[in-house]
């Protein structure tokens, strides 16, 4: 299959206007979301950091941009995207991220990925250069094209450069496994911490547990005290440093699922949990069971998931695998035809619903 790798926006467009039907990747990482008709454009090409100012916490780099590069970047600087990007050592581009729109546990406290964009460039179905947003903070006119886009799967545009706004990095962190009976008593625990003056970070429970892990942030001095007075709230224990980073690292980069299985995303309310529990055995629930990470090992397990989310009413998303990538209940937004009617009229960017 050829691909064709732009290096400039400007060959993009080129490449855009070039084709009647296209599909742009990035590291891969998300294969199902590509769809698999169409021209390939990858951006391996556009990758780079086009401005950075630490002072007022934006960047501007290329939509081929790893985001271990910019991971890197703003640690060296103190500072870090706290929606915890996922996939960030398998590859994944900042564009990539921005067009499947996931993030990882951090989105509890801080918000997800389309609550840090602030501009991008992109080529749009016409084949025209478009600068939407800004590059600062403080910026409101007109529809939020921006975050539209996060979790377009691409359907609307190429990307060509993306500005985030980054917050500091936390002095510390300390991990918390709170003791649960059953997924029913874990949610409880779940719902009680969110409501807590704790603050948490992140509240999560991880694969082959019914535990909640609970994550704090902020001074070291202020966290000794936070985590005993929890611990006295709940029963449990606090992690091991080391053990806990491997336990986050492991949820942000999927290891926990076996080699070849399915993953999909399905948002969430607590109230399903249990319900999911009884019909997929490999879950990761996140942001106070917000949102599912699923495991499939076949396609009958993918039917169990699929019949108990069209019962509740659950629409989610295929990453990896095979078959439809949506899963459950499929809607659709009416402002996503006026988007594309405006974007891309032809119909010529094959991102995948």
């Amino acid at each position: 299959m050829t691909v064709l790798r732009p290096t400039t926006t400007e060959e993009l467009a080129e490449a855009v206007r070039g084709h009647a039907r296209v599909v742009v990747e990035g590291g891969r990482t998300k294969p199902a979301l590509l769809d698999p008709a169409g021209t390939r454009i990858s951006t391996a090409g556009l990758r780079g950091v086009v401005e950075y100012d630490p002072a007022e916490f934006t960047f501007t780099a290329r939509a081929g941009t790893p985001l271990s590069d910019v991971v890197a970047m703003l640690a060296g600087r103190g500072q870090h995207l706290p929606c915890d990007p996922m996939l960030v050592d398998a590859g994944s581009t900042l564009g990539g991220w921005v067009a499947s729109g996931l993030s990882g546990p951090g989105r509890l406290r801080h918000g997800g990925v389309r609550d840090f964009i602030l501009g991008v460039r992109m080529v749009d179905g016409l084949g025209r250069v478009l600068r939407m947003g800004g590059k600062v903070v403080k910026n409101a006119a007109g529809f939020d094209v921006p975050k539209f886009l996060v979790g377009s799967h691409g359907r609307f545009g190429a990307l060509a450069e993306v500005t985030f706004k980054v917050f500091p990095r936390p002095a510390a962190r300390r991990t918390l496994r709170l003791r649960a009976s059953s997924m029913a008593d874990a949610v409880r625990i779940l719902c009680d911490a969110a409501r807590s003056r704790f603050d948490f970070e992140a509240l999560d429970v991880w694969p082959g547990r019914a535990d909640v892990m609970a994550r704090l942030s902020g001074p070291e001095d202020a966290l000794g005290p936070m985590a005993s007075e929890a611990l006295a709230r709940w029963a449990g224990k606090e992690l091991d440093p080391a053990e806990a980073e491997e336990g986050w690292a492991s949820l942000r980069e999927w290891r926990w699922i076996p080699s070849g299985q399915a993953v999909a995303r399905v948002p969430m309310m607590p109230s399903w949990a249990a319900g999911l529990a009884a019909h997929a055995h490999n879950v990761h629930l996140m942001a106070c069971a917000g949102v599912a990470w699923v495991a499939l090992a076949d396609d009958g397990e993918r039917g169990r998931l699929e019949g108990w989310m069209r019962d509740v009413g659950a629409e989610g998303v295929l990453l990896r695998g095979d078959g439809p990538v949506g899963l459950g209940v499929r809607r659709a937004m009416t402002v996503e035809g006026a988007v594309r009617a405006a974007l891309d009229p032809a119909g010529r960017f094959g991102g995948r619903r």
